[in-house]
């Protein structure tokens, strides 16, 4: 098996799929961009993460933030992520 495929197959992978694929959808994202995401998820490093009251917390080491018209290497990157339905309620 695949690195890719353990990644994708854990929670946070399985998740992540969910949500792109609910994005392309509602029409959100596109799907190509979707798929970039996808290959990046693949390549990435997640140092940690945790999942405690329906919260998401990723800490990303070395990561690259990208942008349209920029690129920056930071050395930590702390990512607090919920469902958006939950904040409906």
């Amino acid at each position: 098996m695949a690195t890719f495929e353990l990644y994708r197959r854990s929670t946070i992978g399985m998740c992540l799929t969910e949500t792109l694929d609910e994005m392309v959808q509602n029409g959100t994202l596109s799907p190509e961009l979707a798929i970039q995401v996808l290959v990046q998820f693949d390549k990435g490093h997640l140092h940690t993460y945790r999942f405690c009251d329906n919260v998401w917390t990723f800490m990303l080491q070395d990561a690259v933030i990208k942008t349209d018209d920029c690129q920056e290497n930071v050395g930590r990157v702390k990512i607090v992520a919920c469902d958006s339905k939950l904040l409906t309620q």
